[in-house]
């Protein structure tokens, strides 16, 4: 999924861009980087990338500087988890410097690599977004916004960018479909890009709008351009995005993403309702639709699982399965105290490979739970994504081979249900669904917006 940041206007911008990646960690955490712009004189260019966890050594405050300056936080979907494949990405063309971190997966990748390739260009990583470059630099365009967009027309799947450009301005770009957030914010006169408007409140920013599908929008040290080059989409919102990846204060496509959830769990409550002592959510991402299912159900919300401070790793985009096993353990510690002699609903956003909840099932029987229900805030996750969540194969999910039933007998849960899909677009506004949604829902139907 990856998170991106700009920031433009200000002394040393970098300031602004490193706390704002650390607001985006949970969409990223197998590398960083900072790319800043410091201007014509001596060392124009200036950039940290590294592995793991955001850091703010003193040392890359100092030395990444320019009032200009983009940066990233990875969680790799193409191309290997090394430093190589860390953004920003940066190369000089005939416009001079040009840095990019984006968000997102193309679909075409390999058709355009391997023709660069076979033409002669050298490819310095394994990752997508690297192809932005090659089909930037080539593009016969007069102006770099123009090369920018005729590059971008040539890709297949879903982009939200951030570029860095010699100059120092600075480009957001967000695909014809909307498949990936972003948004524009203000702090002292300067201008601000970012995946999720959480970043906003953590910085200090005034959030302005939402980059809109289609837009590009140019921050110059005179004024702030926005225009629409693509031709006109269907928008395909990310669903994933309310259910899952997003934090909750986080307002992505107009919606609060914890009103989202809280009405997903209304609305499963009253599709599965279930006989139980208390509902505990599996945080953090669980707890507002667990909110929303003890509100419907009469139930009491009850915390039957602790979540270590110590661990703050996503177990879901953990790279391996005994990674995600081993998180899962450190992650979560049932409470004897409240699930001992009692029947539990656990609630969380959904089941992908399944290692976690097998875990947690176990788990809170072992803490001497009688029953143990399940209620999942999405429908099956039947069908890998190709738009930027880290699902290879079909192989790799639950629900691609097992039936609700099946699934049940394997997680060893007393019940088993999700949210329909129509419930689920329900919860996020869209009465009249199917007939005109803007979402993409491929990850529960097939159905793939762009191919």
């Amino acid at each position: 999924m990856c998170g991106i940041i700009g920031a433009f206007g200000v002394k040393n911008a970098v300031e602004l861009v490193i706390p704002g990646l650390t607001s985006l960690q949970h969409r990223g955490q197998e590398s960083w980087g900072v790319l800043s712009y410091e201007g014509k004189d001596g060392e124009r260019f200036h950039s940290h990338r590294a592995r793991g966890f955001v850091g703010s050594e003193a040392e890359t405050l100092s030395r990444v500087k320019g009032p200009v300056a983009i940066g990233h936080v990875r969680y790799g979907t193409s191309g290997g988890n090394n430093l190589r494949n860390a953004q920003p990405f940066f190369g000089e063309t005939r416009f001079g410097g040009i840095g990019i971190a984006h968000n997102g997966n193309l679909i075409n990748t390999e058709e355009i690599r391997d023709f660069h390739l076979q033409s002669g260009s050298i490819y310095q990583s394994t990752s997508d977004t690297e192809v932005f470059l090659h089909l930037l630099s080539q593009s016969k365009k007069e102006t770099l916004r123009e090369c920018l967009a005729d590059s971008l027309q040539k890709v297949k799947g879903s982009f939200s960018l951030v570029v860095l450009t010699e100059g120092g301005t600075l480009i957001g770009v967000r695909d014809p479909r909307g498949f990936r957030p972003l948004s524009l914010a203000k702090k002292d006169g300067c201008y601000l890009l970012a995946s999720e408007t959480c970043v906003w409140n953590e910085i200090g920013a005034e959030f302005v709008r939402e980059i809109e599908p289609g837009e590009m929008v140019v921050v110059t040290p005179h004024s702030l351009e926005s225009s629409f080059p693509f031709k006109k989409e269907k928008h395909a919102n990310c669903i994933f995005e309310q259910i899952y990846f997003a934090r909750p204060d986080s307002l992505i496509d107009d919606l609060l993403v914890s009103s989202s959830r809280y009405r997903i769990g209304k609305i499963l409550a009253k599709e599965a309702p279930v006989e139980a002592d208390f509902v505990s959510p599996v945080p953090e991402s669980g707890v507002a639709s667990a909110e929303g299912f003890a509100k419907v159900s009469g139930l009491r919300l009850k915390r039957g699982l602790i979540r270590k401070r110590s661990y703050n790793a996503r177990t879901f985009i953990q790279p391996s399965e005994a990674l995600r096993e081993d998180g899962a353990r450190r992650k979560y510690c049932p409470d004897p105290g409240i699930l001992s002699g009692k029947r539990v609903v656990f609630v969380d956003d959904s089941i992908v490979r399944g290692t976690t909840f097998r875990l947690l099932v176990e788990m809170a029987r072992e803490a001497g739970a009688t029953e143990v229900h399940l209620r999942i805030a999405s429908p099956p996750f039947s069908h890998h994504c190709i738009y930027g969540i880290d699902t290879p194969s079909d192989e790799e999910l639950l629900a691609s081979k097992m039936d609700i039933e099946e699934i049940r007998k394997y997680l060893n849960a007393d019940s088993l249900a999700f949210i329909s899909l129509e419930g689920l677009h329900r919860a996020v506004g869209e009465n009249n669904f199917p007939e005109c949604s803007h979402f993409c829902n491929a990850c529960f139907t097939g159905k793939y917006p762009v191919l």
